[in-house]
């Protein structure tokens, strides 16, 4: 019986990446919440935006944030910024911000374009793996966080979650009274 070689090499590779993968995984396992290295205050953190600017986390103090990592090659992030754009128009007059940190290896002028084509109406950070190191780590993307005005973290979602879901989080930091009736 004569075996493929194209097929030997196939299953070869599938196997490697499952045993890099697998080693990667049992080295640093996925965080939950309750590992978070913080207890209710959002790490700070000091990261460059897109137009050069040093940002801190603190510098949105008194703002409900939705702090979201992303990556340029993350089709759910794709799928999740359209409803970041329009909650920002939406709720951004209420005090919410939304900062978009990219996780990926991409440049920052390539970084600017993909937001730019996007249509992304809030600041996008160049991520640093320390800062996701800060938020429990980032084992999958999109991570989102929502941090209430006094810097308080009040709920995390892990991957693609529903417009409405991330409306009703957006509430929850905003407080009672934070949405302007319009």
């Amino acid at each position: 019986m004569k075996r493929d070689p194209v097929v030997i090499l196939v299953v070869a590779m599938v196997v490697s990446l499952m045993l890099v993968f697998g080693f990667n995984w049992a080295r640093h396992p996925p965080k939950t919440s309750t590992d978070l290295k913080f207890k209710g205050e959002a790490p700070d953190f000091t990261l460059q935006s897109l137009d050069g600017r040093t940002i801190h986390l603190t510098d949105y103090r008194g703002k409900a944030v939705v702090l979201n990592f992303w990556a340029t090659w993350c089709a759910p992030c794709k799928i999740e910024m359209p409803w970041f754009v329009e909650l920002q128009k939406q709720y951004g007059q209420d005090g919410l911000q939304f900062v978009g940190v990219a996780m990926d290896d991409a440049n920052p002028k390539d970084i600017a374009q993909f937001a730019e084509d996007m249509g992304v109406n809030y600041p996008i950070l160049v991520g640093k793996e320390s800062v996701g190191d800060a938020y429990g780590g980032i084992p999958f993307m999109p991570e989102t966080f929502f941090i209430s005005r006094d810097g308080k973290l009040v709920d995390k979602i892990l991957g693609l979650k529903g417009r409405g879901e991330i409306e009703d989080d957006v509430k929850k930091i905003l407080g009672p009274g934070g949405i302007a009736k319009n």
